[in-house]
């Protein structure tokens, strides 16, 4: 029992320097994943969030919610069609989506803040016009419906939620200048929130270790590496298929000024305390590309 409670002692006191470091920035976490489906997990993360909250940092939740917003359309009778990895998003679709999102996923996090004594508050990126978006065009030039890319982020709101002592919870939805509904990337959308508050930290939780250089072996991990390696590691086909755009969203988020990126496996219990709060961290970290 002693020496339980003894490495339970010698993770806080490895813990002070980095608290130190990192009290009164701002953290963006992406949440996501099975860490949203499991009530297990999704304790976990709320009371690590709510721990940041406590010991000083500024966190900001931006979560998805499409295995949720699948569900619902089953129920409907309406069939899902993704396209490279985004939702086709007709007008029905993007009125479920926001309601899954702005409704029973945002509030269920803000009610779980709370219940730990965390003041929070949802908003979506309609609030406030948060998030100025434009209809997205894939590639291929073919039409998505209502699926939006995000053209500006305003944040005055999120600014007045922090100072207030807030957590803002974002759903990433997203409107026009005419008013009109976009359904957005979870992690674009964090991604471009974290550039705009200039945050020290955006962390992606994810259903993987982190950034592998073999997606099927989690040993092949890689720590860290800045984003010259990583453009290296997509070019050369090593970072491949559905990792490609999480990489792409870490590399956007370092060149609008956000310090650290970090892709972890929400799927691990406090992964993310172990990734800011210890020396080895657990997951990947990206920096950017002046970062020795």
């Amino acid at each position: 029992m002693y020496e339980t409670e003894r490495a339970k002692a010698d993770v806080l006191v490895e813990a002070i320097p980095y608290i130190r470091k990192f009290a009164g920035t701002i953290v963006v976490v992406k949440y996501g994943g099975s860490a949203m489906i499991d009530e297990k997990l999704k304790r976990s993360v709320i009371r690590d969030i709510a721990l940041l909250k406590y010991i000083g940092l500024k966190p900001v939740v931006v979560h998805g919610g499409g295995k949720e917003i699948s569900s619902l359309l089953e129920r409907l009778g309406k069939e899902t069609v993704f396209v490279d990895g985004l939702r086709v998003t007709d007008a029905e679709t993007a009125s479920v989506a926001e309601m899954v999102l702005s409704g029973s996923i945002g509030k269920s996090l803000v009610e779980s803040l709370e219940s730990l004594g965390i003041e929070s508050c949802g908003i979506n990126g309609k609030d406030g016009h948060t998030l100025v978006a434009r209809k997205k065009v894939d590639d291929k030039g073919r039409d998505l419906g209502f699926v939006g890319e995000i053209e500006k982020v305003d944040i005055h709101l999120i600014d007045t939620l922090l100072s207030s002592g807030y957590v803002p919870v974002i759903s990433p939805v997203g409107v026009d200048s005419y008013s009109q509904t976009y359904n957005i990337n979870a992690d674009y959308a964090a991604s471009a929130i974290a550039g705009a508050l200039n945050a020290q930290k955006l962390v992606f939780l994810t259903d993987v270790e982190g950034i592998l250089r073999d997606k099927d072996d989690p040993s092949s991990i890689i720590r860290r590496m800045n984003a010259a390696e990583a453009k290296a590691l997509i070019a050369d086909g090593t970072i491949k298929g559905g990792m490609i755009p999480k990489v792409e969203c870490c590399l956007d988020a370092l060149d609008k000024g956000v310090k650290t990126v970090h892709v972890l496996d929400g799927r691990l219990p406090h992964s993310m305390l172990l990734e800011i709060f210890t020396a080895s961290g657990v997951g990947t970290m990206v920096t950017p590309e002046a970062a020795v």
